[in-house]
């Protein structure tokens, strides 16, 4: 009957365990850009980690300002001296009369003829000064008066404290651009897939007829097989967008932070998209380098070597502190500290301490000038870095006008590709057109199709990018 119970209880355990995974699976999301950008930035893994980062940098900042504040330590300590030390002290520094009784077997109390006094002891007797046990317990207030490296740490927080910052800053762009791709990925999926699938119906009927035709004897075989061939490949096609589309969904939840496999729905359409982002007033936008946050990431290493060098050099200044304490502790050869008869005797220092470097070797000297190439080399980074974001803006800024061009001629080409498939279409039902041309035209408008869709795709992620470059991430 127990047994039985305790498989009852584990069941119940393991079916609301599966229950809230499967809640957790079967999450039913819908998004449009805006919102899951918004979702991201709140919810994706590289956000939740950027957000860790600044609060450990906080909490950084704080530890080094805390090395200036005053520092209180307290000690407990407890002795039993299992074998006690022992002094040895002269035999001579007691009265004979009155000490040497009981330790005759220590010294020699014999007379000796050169000793003025008759009985004076010689030899050493052994003397344990403490008790066996003792226990006591202080408190300890430091103060740092000054200190040249502490002064460096304080602006060394601060900068790392802003290099967090615009981390953050930075890794939120990234999502957002990322969420972007993944957003337009998978309309572009969305769509091929239901292109494709009008390109296969649209053949299987063409091929269906055309068999028929041949069955009748009016056609030739070849033209059954042209048709075929394309089915078949278009078919593979409609498969493999298929498979894509489902990973691209995937791809996109990973992305905004959630399951896999949740069931999410996008609200926006590609062709919308497309034309939103199609804003050529972002192109005239001027390109402000100190807004880009790279640039800002840069600086701040610059500063971080400038600050190493100056902290190298303030170690030749003096440190100074200062310290006050009390105490307290009792003596016995029994353990009574926790009796209240026991009596503790009282203990308190006041000091403190100046360190003063004199010679180290000329030691700080070759820290100092190693620090002094490490900023050098620091200002020439500085100055590549800031070459290669311009380059950076040039390029993606020329990536998102040829985006814009492509698709105008894209559009232009599918609107031909249409015109020529339907002409051959209808030459091709009235005998005027091979299988060979209709199957030529047909891929040619396939192409166009694929064309238009990444053309829309390149629009939306150059944008993103240039937008990113830009650091003005609200623009939509």
């Amino acid at each position: 009957m127990k047994n039985n119970l305790w498989l009852f209880c584990i069941g119940l355990v393991f079916t609301a365990t599966i229950q809230g995974q499967s809640l957790l699976t079967d999450s039913i999301y819908s998004f449009t850009l805006n919102e899951a950008v918004e979702f991201a930035l709140e919810n994706s893994y590289q956000s939740i980690n950027a957000r860790q980062d600044v609060a450990k940098a906080l909490k950084r900042k704080w530890e080094t300002t805390a090395d200036g504040l005053p520092q209180i330590e307290g000690s407990i300590d407890y002795q039993n001296q299992l074998k006690q030390p022992v002094t040895l002290l002269p035999a001579s520094t007691f009265d004979p009369f009155d000490q040497i009784r009981g330790l005759e077997q220590f010294y020699d109390v014999t007379p000796n003829p050169n000793n003025p006094v008759p009985g004076v002891p010689e030899g050493f007797i052994p003397v344990i000064f403490n008790p066996q046990q003792q226990a006591s317990a202080t408190v300890t207030l430091r103060q740092l008066i000054f200190d040249g490296s502490y002064i460096v740490g304080l602006e060394a927080a601060k900068s790392f404290l802003q290099f967090n910052n615009d981390s953050e800053e930075k890794a939120q762009l990234e999502v957002r651009k990322s969420v972007i791709n993944a957003y337009g990925s998978v309309l572009v999926a969305q769509e091929s897939v239901a292109i494709l699938k009008n390109n296969v119906a649209t053949l299987e009927k063409n091929y269906q007829e055309t068999k028929k035709i041949f069955e009748n004897g009016l056609a030739e075989e070849e033209d059954v097989e042209q048709l075929q061939i394309t089915l078949l490949q278009i078919t593979n096609q409609l498969s493999n967008a298929e498979r894509l589309e489902k990973i691209a969904l995937q791809m996109f939840n990973l992305t905004i932070g959630i399951d896999v496999d949740s069931n999410t729905t996008l609200s926006d359409d590609l062709d919308s998209l497309a034309m939103k982002n199609s804003d050529q007033s972002v192109t005239t936008k001027p390109f402000i380098i100190e807004n880009n946050v790279d640039y800002r990431l840069a600086f701040l290493l610059t500063e971080q070597r400038r600050l190493e060098l100056k902290l190298e050099k303030s170690r030749a200044l003096p440190k100074l502190e200062a310290f006050i304490n009390y105490g307290t502790a009792a003596f016995d050869d029994d353990f009574v500290f926790l009796d209240s008869e026991t009596r503790w005797f009282q203990s308190s220092v006041l000091g403190a301490s100046l360190k003063i470097p004199i010679f180290s070797s000329l030691k700080r000297g070759a820290r100092s000038q190693q620090a002094k190439i490490a900023f050098e080399q620091s200002n020439t980074d500085f100055i590549q870095a800031q070459q290669e974001i311009q380059l950076q803006y040039n390029s993606t800024l020329s990536d998102y006008k040829l985006s814009l061009e492509n698709f105008d001629i894209t559009k232009q080409n599918l609107a031909l590709a249409e015109r020529i498939e339907k002409k051959n279409q209808i030459k091709y039902s009235e005998g005027l057109a091979t299988s060979f041309d209709l199957r030529q035209a047909q891929l040619q408008l396939y192409s166009s199709q694929n064309e238009v869709l990444n053309a829309m795709l390149n629009i939306i992620n150059n944008k993103a990018e240039l937008e990113t470059i830009l650091n003005t991430p609200n623009n939509n």
